[in-house]
């Protein structure tokens, strides 16, 4: 079959397409015949060999796809050991989840990792309370475009994007936002009070990292929360917390990983239920763009660079 194979680690120029062995099902599998794969930004870390669990070469990136069965139904399901960049992928049979007919096979993979990210980091991390202002850094990108839709859903009194060009901005407000601001560290916090009518904000969902990070502390009210769920800057050093700090203005810095939020009961399969209903009744549109399995590199290239908007998809 065709396939993405990594033979060294590297940036996108080891993302090859070659022939490799069809994948054998164990009994509590299913052989998937793959119509679309997702693209997540920490697929670039495995194949660059800086993700924290390191996969022997060489291999098949990917972690999610969507397809046929053998017996003709169509579903959706995580391969967390990789191999989702081909034409054939084998998932295990409890994670497969039957996709709705009014549910695109890009909108069904933005769900799958970005909706349930989106969801999970409104609901029960930020513990998001009806009126409360969130700011969503990276809103034009696959988690913030749905996070900027769900928190409208869920009640926000006020949605601040922030968003690096002007397009995406433009996009955020498409969306849902209230308002959408630069998301240069240089003057951050100042810029979210302003947007929030000069009040700091209750709720900042943050992936970038670097001097984004420290700026979202310096934007939160009064028992604010920052949620953090990824680095994507990868610049400089950690950031450091001062407790002092977070209990002088009684905020909650939370930390955020999807696997082991799947592994709770009820984290799965129900949610991801929800977020199929508010798609089929056009209340969520996630937002796909979709590459040819064989130009995987450009769509790793294209995400890197910042270029991309909403989920990114694989067609084999």
């Amino acid at each position: 079959m065709r396939a993405i194979q990594v033979s060294r680690y590297g940036g996108p120029e080891v993302l090859v397409p070659t022939e490799v062995a069809a994948p054998a099902p164990a009994p509590d599998q299913l052989l998937i015949e793959v119509d679309a794969a997702g693209v997540n930004y920490a697929d670039t870390h495995h194949t660059d060999g800086s993700s924290v669990a390191t996969t022997e070469l060489p291999f098949v990136p990917g972690s999610e796809v969507v397809g046929r069965t053998a017996d003709g139904r169509r579903v959706l399901a995580p391969t967390f050991q990789g191999g989702g960049y081909a034409e054939l992928a084998v998932v295990a049979a409890a994670d497969a989840v039957a996709v709705p007919d009014r549910v695109g096979d890009g909108e069904a993979l933005a769900l799958l990792v970005q909706g349930l990210t989106a969801w999970h980091l409104l609901r029960n991390s930020a513990r998001l309370s009806r009126g409360e202002s969130v700011v969503v850094n990276a809103a034009a990108g696959g988690v913030g475009s749905l996070a900027v839709q769900l928190a409208r859903h869920f009640g926000a009194g006020r949605v601040i994007a922030v968003a690096s060009t002007e397009e995406k901005r433009k996009l955020a407000l498409s969306l849902g936002a209230d308002v959408a601001i630069d998301s240069d560290p240089h003057g951050y916090a100042a810029r979210v009070v302003a947007a929030n009518h000069d009040r700091p904000v209750d709720v900042v969902l943050e992936s970038t990292g670097g001097g984004t990070f420290n700026a979202a502390l310096g934007a939160l009210a009064g028992f604010g929360r920052l949620v953090t769920y990824g680095n994507a800057a990868r610049e400089g050093r950690r950031p450091l917390l001062d407790p002092a700090l977070l209990a002088d203005h009684n905020l909650t810095v939370a930390g955020f990983w999807l696997r082991p939020a799947l592994e709770l009961p009820g984290n799965y399969h129900e949610p991801l239920a929800e977020l199929f209903a508010l798609v089929a009744t056009g209340k969520l549109q996630p937002l796909a763009t979709e590459y040819s399995l064989i130009n995987a590199r450009a769509a790793h290239e294209d995400l890197l660079a910042r270029r991309t908007t909403g989920k990114l998809v694989l067609r084999p």
